[in-house]
Formats: structure tokens, C-alpha cells, sequence
């Protein structure tokens, strides 16, 4: 099997999503920005019978995120699977009349130059392995711009044209590029936003390689 690098993991979805490819015998790279996060949540996975390394990165810092992949390859194999799925910061939600042009730096670095760069470091592998798949995880506003979170709203648009020019340009290639839309908060114990029932999902996304854009509940008008 091959590995499944994680962008963003932490204790809930990404370790759902861990377990669930890794159940299905994939090698995980848990990524995170704190390398003892990272490592503490390897080895839980790997009590969980998960064959899991922890690796540091900031998403906004291209050469850390790169070296982050980069180790990832080398120490369990060719990333066959890339999820993008960072928990945006608190500051980048700010009301659209407060919103500065240097405010939306941070979340531009976040949401698009993160997701391009891990790409561009994963695709020469995918190509070698003839297959990939590369999972995008966003909330409500990269569909339904909210004025209220402005840096989001914008950042994730980009991100969202981004991952659709991915899944139009690469299918012919056989690398699968999907996103993923969560309205609201992951919920434990919510039918449609528990933890275990996204990573089903997300595994289901992989597999089926069926569509574009995906929906996790219906987004509010």
C-alpha cells in the first residue's frame, strides 16, 4: 500500500480519517504545525494498529511544508493520497468591512499557496505511482460567502477554483481531485459531521473518484 499524507491533522477528523485509511493499509503522515502534536497523535494511531509518523509544518512556510512532504515520501513511501484540511485561524474571520488587503496575506498563504505547494511536492510521485488523490476539506463559505468571516470566505473561493482546475486538468492522468464542503462544525455524534462519518466520506471519495464537489449536509441559503 501506499501513504496517505494528512495537512492539518489533528485529534478528530484527522485521525478519523487516519484510521480509516489506514485501516484499509495505508501509511499515514500526520502533519501538523507542532511536531509533538504530530508525534503524539502517531502514536495513537499507531496503539490503534495505524502505521503512522508525525511531521511538522506550517502551511504558510512553503520550504518547512515541502521538507514536511518531502520526509513524508522518504520515510513511508509514495504519497498516493494528499488531504488538505488545516483548521483556518481565528483572525483570518474577520467582518467584510473591516477586512484589510493585508489582512487577506494570512489566509491567501493559508488556504492557496498551502494546498499549490503541497501539490506541486505530492504530483511527481502520484504521476510516477500512475495514481492519486487529492482531498480538499473546506467549510460552508467556500460556497456561501459570509460577511461576517471575509478572510475565509475569499481565501477558500481561491482554493476552491484551484481544486476544481486540479480535478478538470488531471483526470487524464488518473489523480483524482475532490472537495469536501462541511457546513457548520464537525460534530461528534452528528449524523452527517461526526468525525467517523467524514472520514467514511472522504475514503468514499477516494475510491468512487465520482465528482467534483461533495457536501457533508446541506448548506443554509
Amino acid at each position: 500500500m501506499t501513504t496517505i499524507a494528512i495537512i492539518g491533522a489533528g485529534p478528530g477528523l484527522g485521525a478519523a480519517v487516519a484510521r480509516r485509511f489506514g485501516r484499509e493499509g495505508h501509511d499515514v503522515a500526520v502533519i501538523s504545525r507542532a511536531r509533538d502534536r504530530a508525534d503524539a497523535l502517531a502514536a495513537r494511531l499507531a496503539d490503534d494498529g495505524v502505521h503512522a509518523r508525525g511531521f511538522a509544518a506550517d502551511v504558510r512556510d512553503p520550504e518547512a511544508l515541502t521538507a514536511a512532504l518531502d520526509a513524508a515520501g522518504a520515510a513511508l513511501g509514495p504519497v498516493e493520497v494528499l488531504q488538505y484540511s488545516p483548521l483556518p485561524h481565528k483572525d483570518f474571520m474577520k467582518p467584510v468591512l473591516d477586512t484589510t488587503a493585508a489582512d487577506l496575506v494570512g489566509p491567501i498563504e493559508f488556504s492557496l499557496y498551502g494546498p499549490m505547494t503541497a501539490v506541486a511536492q505530492v504530483l511527481p510521485g502520484m504521476r510516477g505511482l500512475g495514481r492519486g488523490t487529492v482531498l480538499f476539506v473546506n467549510g460552508g463559505s467556500a460556497v456561501r460567502p459570509h460577511p461576517e468571516r471575509a478572510g475565509t470566505s475569499i481565501a477558500f473561493a481561491a482554493e476552491s477554483v484551484y481544486a476544481q482546475l486540479l480535478h478538470d486538468t488531471l483526470a487524464g492522468d488518473g489523480i483524482h481531485a475532490a472537495q469536501l464542503i462541511i457546513p457548520g462544525a464537525i460534530t461528534p455524534g452528528d449524523p452527517h459531521t461526526d468525525p467517523g462519518v467524514l472520514a467514511d466520506t472522504l475514503w468514499s471519495l477516494h475510491r468512487t473518484r465520482d465528482g467534483f464537489r461533495h457536501y457533508a449536509a446541506p448548506v443554509a441559503p
